[in-house]
């Protein structure tokens, strides 16, 4: 069994501009720099033994910063942690996205569907908590893992079964959610623990 605490990167400047960034690798702005400072220091407060992250530089930034500050070995990227692909959506403000296709869930043309995102997700965190069992001696048991708002929420929806997070319920740039992972399965503990 390994304990995740799932951390959603610092804020960007298409973050405040509510911009869909997806794929479009956007970085960490100075309160982004500060929100992952301050994840951190939230975190001391217990042991981990390890760091992954997104390769996107917004999630790759945020889990150095926390990584320097915790005094863990440099973040381990996992290509499977990148934020949805939004396809032709990607770019636009929240609002034209809204307008454009109605919903979160609605067919957008190239764009991954929320089961496919935590799908890719999920077989993810399996291979993270073998590796960072692997990579310990003892065995790691508490891992952070650096990744997006779309995944964090797609895994959140899919261990909830539909009923988490709330309609409007927003995941919060440094905020942290924790997981239980053990072979093929993962159970939420707690959501947005940092704000």
């Amino acid at each position: 069994m390994t304990l995740l605490t799932l951390v959603r990167h610092g804020q960007t400047d298409w973050n405040l501009a509510r911009r869909i960034q997806g794929s479009t690798d956007v970085p960490l702005n100075e309160k982004g720099r500060a929100d992952a400072r301050a994840a951190a220091t939230h975190l001391t407060g217990a042991v981990h033994h390890a760091i992954y992250a997104s390769p996107l530089l917004r999630a790759r930034e945020t889990a150095e910063i926390i990584s320097a500050q915790l005094g863990l070995e440099p973040p381990v990227l996992v290509p499977d942690l990148r934020e949805r692909e939004f396809g032709e959506g990607e770019g636009l403000l929240v609002s034209e996205y809204i307008e454009r296709y109605g919903d979160w869930s609605a067919p957008v043309p190239g764009a991954e569907t929320l089961e496919g995102v935590a799908d890719r997700a999920l077989d993810a965190l399996d291979a993270i908590a073998l590796d960072s069992r692997r990579r310990s001696t003892p065995a790691a048991e508490s891992v952070i893992v650096v990744a997006h708002g779309g995944v964090i929420r797609a895994l959140i929806d899919h261990v909830s079964g539909g009923t988490l997070p709330r309609p409007g319920e927003v995941i919060a740039n440094g905020s942290a959610h924790r997981f239980e992972a053990s072979p093929g399965s993962l159970r939420l503990l707690e959501q947005n623990v940092l704000l």
